[in-house]
């Protein structure tokens, strides 16, 4: 049958963090509310879109495979590449052979529109200066198909410029979404099902700070606590200094609020932390985490780290390496340092070899797989609601889903139980999964 007889497709690939996943979401439905209809095989695909990121070498590398892979799967589609990648390198991204159109960190909410306007021209590119962006542009989501538990974007931009960092060149300076806004949409969200928003940022902490109003993240997660039918507000990834004697006061009121934070570390050595523009030492980051775990017990607490910083010594790595320890996270996401173009430490001297990174790379995976067994067992006998999310993809007749401190645990039960929340008792584990029991009530 005439392919033209059918609804245009678009087929789309992420790279990169949650908020990529959210923004690529939110363009899935401008081009469904234009008539479009997204498919999974990129080979039927009219319009193949590219989100790209570019938070390492590694990333960037891999946004230009994509963009290649794209040509090849898809030679008669308009590829559109979005995102990190493209507003930092719009002429590089243009040259790649297949590209019709490039848009940055901002418009992409006119994706249909450049869409369509690409057919009547050979390539276009829409990539203003995101300096001079101002507001933040809304993009929203009403569903999340089959999910349970959906990301949600409430700011953009960061005016922190650690020394390492190339993502306040791509996205900008901070801007807040208005609160009103963030409710109706997950209002919307609960009205299709979903149970669990988390809030994510490019600087989650930063939410609210420009606007100079009564709006920020506590007068936010109040308004989002008095939503009927959520069942669960989870936060992004944090700044360790958001958590002020006051804010921690306020949040432990906020009922929903799910016991995991991920609290961004990156060094243990005071030294490396300063190098960094980083704006707390190891002292303070180790007070904060005690006051969070004295006003949420039980909390589990996550964390990025950086190997291989320009200078870190064996001693300063030691001091990493044992501050981690010290800290017993149940989660560590460990990054080897890549000097990104534009950024102070990619000048820096004394860049690392990359076998001593690699070397330490290894070393701080293995503590953190100790660290997540070490909080996984203290969990054992526990009852702790799930909420159920999918169909284990391995384990015939289980069903997956994840406690409020972000536990992993695999059930038994009927596919009815998806997007319910249950009591489990928390019998053993497999890894980093747990086994659970549903508990029947009396």
């Amino acid at each position: 049958m005439d392919k033209k007889l059918h609804k245009k497709t678009v087929f789309t690939c992420t790279l990169g963090c949650k908020v990529n996943q959210y923004e690529t979401q939110a363009m899935m439905q401008i081009f469904e509310k234009a008539n479009y209809r997204i498919v999974d095989d990129s080979k039927e695909a009219d319009v193949y879109i590219i989100n790209t990121c570019i938070v390492t070498n590694m990333s960037e590398k891999k946004s230009r495979q994509f963009i290649r892979r794209a040509k090849r799967q898809s030679p008669e589609a308009t590829i559109v590449v979005v995102g990190c990648y493209a507003q930092n390198s719009p002429d590089e991204v243009l040259k790649i052979d297949g590209v019709n159109v490039v848009i940055g960190t901002a418009d992409r909410n006119r994706i249909v529109e450049l869409v369509e306007e690409s057919k009547h021209s050979d390539k276009i590119t829409a990539v203003d200066d995101i300096m001079m962006v101002g507001g933040f542009e809304e993009l929203d989501i009403n569903e999340m198909r089959g999910k349970t538990r959906a990301f949600l974007k409430i700011q953009e931009g960061c005016n922190q410029y650690c020394s390492y960092c190339i993502i306040p060149y791509a996205r900008g300076k901070i801007r807040s979404r208005k609160e009103e806004n963030v409710v109706k949409e997950v209002e919307r969200l609960v009205a299709n099902g979903v149970k669990e928003v988390v809030l994510t940022g490019i600087h989650l902490a930063s939410f609210g700070r420009e606007k100079g109003s009564d709006e920020n993240m506590i007068s936010l997660l109040l308004k989002l606590d008095a939503i009927s039918g959520l069942e669960r507000i989870r936060l992004g990834s944090l700044e360790p200094t958001i958590f002020t004697d006051e804010f921690l006061l306020k949040l432990a009121k906020v009922e929903k609020i799910c016991i995991h934070f991920h609290v961004s570390l990156q060094s243990g050595c005071d030294e490396i932390l300063n190098r960094m523009n980083r704006k707390y030492t190891v002292g303070e980051y180790r007070h904060i985490v005690e006051k969070i775990r004295n006003a949420f017990p039980n909390v589990a607490i996550t964390t990025d780290i950086i190997v291989g910083f320009p200078g870190e010594t064996d001693d300063s790595f030691k001091d990493t390496y044992d501050f981690v320890n010290e800290m017993q996270f149940s989660e560590i996401h460990v990054f080897k340092f890549s000097p990104r173009k534009g950024t102070k430490a990619a000048e820096f001297e004394y860049q690392i070899n990359s076998d001593i990174m690699n070397k330490r790379s290894k070393e701080l995976i293995e503590l953190g797989k100790t660290l997540q067994k070490d909080y996984i067992v203290k969990q054992m006998d526990k009852v702790e609601n799930v909420l159920i999310e999918a169909k284990s993809k391995d384990i015939e007749g289980c069903l997956e889903g994840l406690t409020a401190n972000y536990l992993n645990v695999i059930i038994s039960g009927d596919e009815e139980l998806i997007g319910q929340i249950v009591k489990a008792h928390l019998v053993g584990f497999v890894g980093s999964r747990i086994i659970g029991e549903v508990e029947i009530e009396s």
